[in-house]
């Protein structure tokens, strides 16, 4: 794990789908180089975090492509393949919030503890998981805004990001 991902012992964690091509499968930083980190950066920046207070990872770590060498979502056999790491992660980080980015996110907990949240009706919602707080939010990519969740639902998503860490910090 790397620095870049951010701080070990953040109390807060989120969770990606995999690395893209154009930016953390290039960079080894989460959500970097496109324009779904710049995104997050905004919707974290919208409740007054930076990454330097995160710890930011993925379902799977490997970066899928298509033959044609674009981006797909990772297979649940990636996922799988990823899961282990994702549970040592979770445990060495211990955050108290969990933000999940998107489905296959969501998807990759359930193998560490199973849970039966969909993303459609736990978006933008508080639940417990695992001792810990889950907020499921939608992925800050702009297939994702133009098509799922609007920028101004997002925003709202992360006003209950941000009123799960003040739960935890009390």
């Amino acid at each position: 794990m790397s620095a870049l991902n951010g701080r070990i012992a953040a109390r807060v964690m989120f969770i990606g789908e995999a690395p893209g091509r154009k930016g953390a499968d290039r960079t080894r930083v989460p959500f970097s180089g496109d324009q779904s980190g710049k995104n997050l950066d905004r919707f974290i920046a919208s409740i007054g975090l930076t990454r330097r207070q995160l710890f930011i990872t993925s379902a799977a770590l490997c970066n899928p492509l298509t033959e044609s060498g674009t981006n797909r979502k990772p297979t649940r056999i990636e996922v799988a393949n990823c899961s282990g790491f994702l549970r040592r992660t979770i445990e060495l980080v211990d955050p108290r919030v969990i933000v999940t980015l998107g489905l296959v996110a969501l998807e990759a907990l359930k193998r560490i503890k199973c849970h039966e949240l969909s993303l459609k009706e736990a978006a933008g919602k508080i639940h417990h998981w695992d001792g810990r707080l889950l907020v499921p939010i939608y992925h800050p990519s702009p297939q994702v805004l133009a098509s799922h969740r609007r920028e101004a639902a997002q925003l709202q998503d992360y006003q209950v990001v941000a009123r799960a860490i003040r739960h935890v910090a009390r």
